[in-house]
């Protein structure tokens, strides 16, 4: 078993290993945010919107009609509407 001294001197000479700190990847100057004039890597904006842009051979064909609905107050007339993609 190694007395207290020599393990005093390997503790003593292993110090300047703990103590060195290495900069972390994100915090180096070398990211490539951190450089100017690299906007175009930061991530985008992208709308949460659906947009449906059909061909010119559709269009959208939508029929209308009032229909009589018999209510506890009496009969009411509500506006209907059907529509549907047609090619043209």
């Amino acid at each position: 078993m190694p007395d207290k001294s020599s393990l005093a001197i390997c503790a003593v000479a292993a110090l300047p290993l703990f103590l060195t700190t290495v900069p972390a990847a994100a915090q180096n100057q070398t990211s490539p945010i951190a450089q100017p004039g690299t906007a175009s890597l930061r991530p985008r904006h992208v709308s949460g919107r659906i947009t449906i842009h059909p061909g010119r051979l559709l269009y959208r064909r939508c029929v209308d009609w009032y229909e009589l609905q018999h209510r506890p107050n009496g009969a009411v007339l509500y506006p209907q509407m059907r529509c549907s993609w047609v090619r043209g």
